[in-house]
């Protein structure tokens, strides 16, 4: 009896010093992960390193060769908000989450789109913007097209960014329909003016714009976008603290007004042109 109740003073002994040091171990932890998050190691290096991809308006060059377009307004306003500099890493669509889990770079900017699969593989912030596939076609081949149904026929080339949602979605609503990828949004514009491709889709606004800046060669044979897709920053898993940082800062920018302006210059209008040319 005496030996059963020790063993049980010891038992008991174990268990309070193991539930007492519980919480000084997950604070350990978290201290460490804190350590070791990206947004630590941003403000200990005094840069913030972005990956994304050019594509109008989002990111491109101006005549100086400098970067301008939405989503780079973005990130200079993050970066002067956390107080540090920034370094924009150019990067293959097609390649951008390898290059980002391969630590290229700290984080994606780049128009892209909540998808359950890049989920997976990579964490995403609430979505500072939404977008939406739009269509832009061949005035030599597409002039017949005004619905999706006559998209998906045979006979009919699709052309569309690899990587993108566009090509996802290509695939998906257009199934009876010819489906070519690209590396470059370019490459696709120029399989319509050469009249290889019946119709290319796009994020908007970029098919709107082409159909104004070659009104002879191409139209938009639907008005508007036909999905709508959350755009949020893509990050490595396993970061709460900078996933934290990301999410409150567009939960303030959205707040202030501030991303619906910057959108509204870049989306609505074209003043920007002049820096183009």
């Amino acid at each position: 009896m005496g030996v059963g109740k020790s063993c049980f003073k010891i038992v008991v002994a174990l268990l309070l010093v193991i539930a007492f040091s519980l919480p000084a171990s997950a604070q350990n932890v978290m201290a460490d992960l804190s350590k070791e998050s990206v947004i630590a190691k941003v403000v200990e290096r005094n840069k913030l390193r972005v990956g994304f991809s050019t594509f109008v308006p989002w990111a491109m060059k101006d005549k100086n060769g400098e970067f301008v377009g939405f989503e780079i307004d973005v990130m200079k306003e993050l970066a002067k908000d956390l107080g540090v500099e920034i370094e924009f890493v150019p990067t293959t669509w097609s390649g951008i989450i390898p290059a980002l889990l391969a630590d290229k770079f700290d984080v994606i900017i780049g128009g892209m789109s909540v998808t359950t699969q890049r989920n997976l593989k990579v964490n995403f912030s609430d979505p500072y913007d939404y977008t939406g596939i739009a269509m832009l076609a061949s005035r030599k081949k597409g002039g017949d097209i005004k619905t999706l149904e006559d998209v998906n026929k045979a006979g009919v080339v699709v052309v569309a960014r690899i990587g993108s949602t566009p090509a996802a979605a290509a695939k998906e609503y257009f199934p009876k329909a010819e489906v070519r990828l690209f590396e470059k949004e370019t490459q696709c514009v120029q399989e319509l003016m050469t009249g290889r491709a019946t119709v290319m889709l796009a994020s908007a606004p970029l098919p709107a714009f082409k159909a104004y800046e070659f009104p002879k060669k191409l139209f938009v044979p639907i008005k508007g976008t036909f999905t709508k897709e959350p755009i949020g920053f893509a990050l490595r898993k396993g970061d709460p603290d900078t996933l934290n940082v990301l999410n409150n800062w567009v939960r303030l920018k959205h707040q202030s007004g501030w991303l619906k302006a910057r959108k509204d210059y870049w989306f609505e209008g074209k003043e920007w042109e002049s820096m183009l040319k």
